[in-house]
């Protein structure tokens, strides 16, 4: 292929968070050639976290972002599924698209129980506003996975009046995100929300109208949703020369370029280098798809005008969660930490865990703190060192508990 030129057309596949955060970036940057989004979904580019909250809670409908893409001269082509790419050609299964720059941003698929056709997912709005209108008072709701998308689900389900069921494999809440004695402090805030918690326990299969779990227990169900992660949309990617990890992961570099020419990746969808973390990272979660998104239009540009970009993309992870009246935000990563410091205790109103590496701050857990949690994300990203006793002090600002 020909060098990258400005005038190229680019084309984006996935008109989600990241998709679209990279369309807008490249026309803000100064791109002069046609920029093409590229959907599966029949909608505009709109929001995820609202979904689990105001969507189905019927404070609003859409959560369509607010971007002019006609004003911006970006073509918007909703309900278009990507089926393959070779050199200089998107296939969709509405035709050909030819391009001078591809941009992946497929996202993730969210992980199905297998052989249930009855049990809902909820990842896009259409599944919110299916989901809504059974959510009525009374109606039996067992959510499979006690994840962020499950709680949050259970908290609407709650206060819409459902009678809610919270069936978790793992031995508490978020086992797959965080150790399981901080995942067992969440266990009371369900309790507390007279929604019903099984932990240890999977489902065996869905039935018309219950759930029959692997420890025998039969659970009347109205309603089932499946909360139990997602995997990179990126089947369509088979056999080209995009090159994928053992989960279906692109990999890219750190400028979010991918094996094949002319070809970058963002978004819920890839895996990247992080020197903070020692390792590849892959992120599912809305900051990192606003940051990537932003990030490979930059590196798009930089390619294209043979300028360097600021510096390989090594956000500070982070992400949140609305659930049973707290704000839960996280920031970092925690493994490999040798310390944890407690700032607060669970039984107050609001605490944060703080993770240390050889004194070095490397991630943090709020419950309602969200002034630690901030400052802990400038801190992290400074790998800034820690005086253990003045962090502990809840009283001490983090940033004051330096070292």
């Amino acid at each position: 292929m020909a060098e990258l030129s400005i005038t190229d057309p680019i084309v984006v596949v996935g008109a989600g968070l990241a998709g679209a955060q990279a369309a807008l970036a490249l026309r803000q940057g100064g791109w002069r050639g046609p920029i093409t989004l590229v959907g599966e979904e029949p909608h505009p580019p709109y929001d995820r976290p609202p979904l689990s909250k105001d969507v189905l809670l019927g404070k609003r409908d859409s959560t369509e972002l607010d971007i002019d893409w006609q004003h911006l001269g970006i073509e918007l082509l909703p309900g278009r599924r990507a089926t393959a790419v070779t050199p200089g050609v998107l296939h969709t299964g509405a035709g050909e698209l030819p391009y001078g720059g591809l941009v992946i941003a497929t996202g993730a698929a969210p992980v199905a129980l297998p052989g249930s056709d009855r049990a809902r997912v909820l990842r896009t709005v259409d599944d919110a506003l299916a989901l809504r209108a059974e959510l009525v008072p009374g109606a039996r709701l067992v959510l499979v996975g006690a994840g962020w998308i499950g709680a949050e689900t259970a908290t609407v389900a709650r206060q819409l009046g459902c009678e809610v069921t919270v069936v978790e494999a793992g031995p508490a809440p978020v086992a797959g995100a965080l150790p399981a004695e901080l995942g067992a402090l969440m266990a009371d805030w369900y309790a507390a929300a007279g929604v019903e918690l099984r932990c240890g326990t999977g489902v065996a299969a869905v039935e018309p109208d219950a759930v029959l779990l692997t420890d025998g227990t039969r659970l009347p169900a109205d309603e089932v949703v499946v909360g139990i992660g997602a995997r990179p949309a990126t089947g369509w990617l088979a056999g080209s020369a995009v090159q994928l990890d053992a989960t279906g992961a692109v990999l890219v570099d750190g400028q979010l370029r991918t094996s094949a020419e002319h070809v970058w990746a963002a978004g819920d969808c890839v895996s990247y280098p992080s020197a903070r973390s020692g390792t590849r990272l892959a992120v599912q979660h809305w900051d990192h798809a606003l940051q990537s998104g932003r990030a490979v239009a930059a590196s798009v540009l930089g390619a294209a005008l043979g300028r360097e970009t600021e510096g390989p993309y090594d956000p500070v992870p982070y992400f949140w969660s609305e659930q049973f009246g707290r704000m839960v935000q996280y920031a970092g990563r925690h493994a490999g930490a040798d310390r944890l410091l407690w700032r607060g205790s669970a039984q107050d109103p609001s605490w944060a865990v703080l993770w240390l590496r050889e004194d070095r701050l490397v991630g943090v857990l709020g419950v309602d703190r969200p002034r630690d949690v901030n400052q802990a994300r400038r801190l992290i990203a400074g790998g800034a060192v820690l005086d253990p006793a003045k962090a502990a002090d809840p009283s001490v600002q983090l940033k004051a508990a330096l070292a």
